[in-house]
């Protein structure tokens, strides 16, 4: 692996994003708030040089090699979550929260540690909204530009316009279903600002709160998170985004210019929509005690959208719901959005695979002569894809429990300890206990949230990505000069 091209690359990528800090600068400068006018000119400045000093005397290339192109993904991650949490450390946090709050907004996991919201100013939850809001639009643009030429875990079944990109190189058809993402992607956040802001919501909060939902990351500027409002069509209008955050934007953009039908032919978004629909309503009637009224069941909607989604918002605080109505959201939780999208978790097509796998093993001990193909949206699927499948979701589930034996080992209780890593490895955000939707993962030792930083970061490269540059091979094989 070339070092200096990944370092070149992610400078490049680095310089790209100072333009980011100007619109939080200022609004800091409208505001008065001459701290964060401070910590946005600084991350900015120091942002600038760092990306210069990476880029010099290299020229970059566009052939990469698998270990350089996981090495641009990792590195953009950290690299810019860190100059990021500069403004968050101004402000007064430590640097471990911030960087821990910076990792979570760019991870869309939405995770915080924030206690006392009433100590910032509008700057710095715009910026907190801001990170989630490119961090979103940066998975959906990895997914489609880096990821699918890799061949990772099967990215070639979902986005057809790369199945016939060369191997080395990206190609125009590629780069341009990147573009139409993007305009989808900025063009639906434009449509839910105007609409909360339609049902009564603050029109700052409606970009913030925006922001968050079609991030699929959850970062309110409301301490109470969308409880805080008061405010029902808000409520069901975020239901409906939320799904749609969760939900594949390439076959959002098919649906919307050629196939209205697409989302019923859909096996990924029929599972994922259904999946919310029944563990919702089943929520409501456990909170309802029957019958759910129209309260109840937009609650258990609610909940329900926002973590399948991974978004994290609450409406009311799910902690004090009955074990029924809480095993319910656990559930979601594991289930997760659809690949694609700006979800976390290990999507919902490869449970969709993996039970199709389990399917076919059954029917082949009872019919051991039978020949059984496994198939996606009418098209087969490969033996290396389901290897890779599989092995996904082994790793999530098996990640799962690690962290959260390392979590309680540090201190947490059981019930904290394993919602918190679910929270962040799936990068849900909420967990239940103290880092529950009404409360903050303030309390957690440094060394824990050092662990759920790595964990968010790790979650949001799907692991294979991480695991990858953690081999001997790559190594052996670093060249830190031409």
């Amino acid at each position: 692996m070339r070092v200096w091209l990944v370092a070149a690359v992610v400078g490049q990528m680095l310089r790209l994003f100072t333009l980011a800090f100007f619109p939080p600068f200022l609004l800091a400068l409208y505001d008065q708030e001459w701290n964060m006018v401070v910590g946005f000119g600084s991350a900015t400045l120091a942002a600038f040089v760092t990306s210069v000093l990476a880029l010099w005397r290299h020229k970059l290339t566009p052939v990469f090699q698998r270990s350089e192109a996981f090495g641009v993904v990792a590195g953009t991650w950290l690299i810019v979550a860190g100059f990021a949490a500069i403004p968050f450390w101004v402000s007064g946090m430590t640097p471990i929260d911030a960087y821990f709050e910076s990792m979570s907004g760019f991870t869309t996991t939405g995770a915080t540690v924030i206690t006392d919201f009433s100590v910032h100013g509008r700057a710095f939850f715009l910026w907190r909204g801001m990170c989630q809001w490119f961090g979103g639009l940066g998975v959906i643009a990895l997914f489609v530009v880096v990821l699918p030429r890799l061949g990772i875990a099967g990215r070639q079944l979902f986005f057809a316009e790369a199945s016939g990109a060369p191997s080395e190189a990206i190609s125009p058809q590629i780069r341009d279903a990147a573009g139409r993402l993007w305009l989808l992607y900025s063009a639906m956040t434009a449509v839910l600002i105007a609409l909360l802001t339609w049902s009564g919501m603050p029109i700052f909060d409606s970009i913030c709160n925006a922001f968050g939902t079609m991030a699929a990351g959850g970062f309110s500027p409301n301490g109470s998170s969308i409880a805080g409002y008061q405010n029902p069509i808000a409520e069901w209008i975020l239901v409906i985004f939320m799904l749609l955050a969760g939900a594949s934007f390439t076959l959002q953009w098919r649906v919307y210019t050629r196939e209205p039908l697409g989302f019923f032919r859909d096996q990924e978004f029929m599972f994922y929509t259904g999946a919310m629909v029944v563990f919702g309503v089943a929520a409501a009637v456990a909170l309802a005690g029957g019958l759910p009224g129209e309260e109840e069941l937009r609650t258990g909607l609610f909940q329900s959208a926002s973590l399948i989604s991974s978004t994290g918002f609450a409406s009311t605080d799910y902690n004090l719901w009955p074990d029924v109505a809480r095993v319910c959201m656990i559930v979601v939780m594991v289930v997760g959005g659809c690949a694609g999208s700006a979800a976390g978790g290990p999507k919902v097509v490869r449970y969709v695979l993996v039970l199709k796998h389990i399917h076919r093993e059954i029917l082949t001990v009872l019919h051991p002569r039978g020949v059984s193909a496994i198939r996606y949206n009418g098209r087969p699927v490969s033996y290396e894809i389901m290897r890779a499948v599989i092995a996904l979701v082994a790793l999530y589930l098996a990640g799962y429990f690690i962290l959260g034996v390392v979590v309680v080992l540090l201190g947490a209780d059981l019930v904290t300890g394993f919602s918190a890593a679910l929270a962040c490895l799936g990068n849900i955000g909420p967990g239940f206990g103290p880092a529950g939707p009404m409360g903050s993962f303030a309390g957690f030792s440094d060394a824990t949230k050092i662990v759920l930083t790595a964990a968010m970061w790790i979650g949001r490269l799907e692991i294979v990505a991480v695991l990858s540059l953690l081999h001997p091979h790559v190594w052996k094989n670093l060249r830190w000069g031409r």
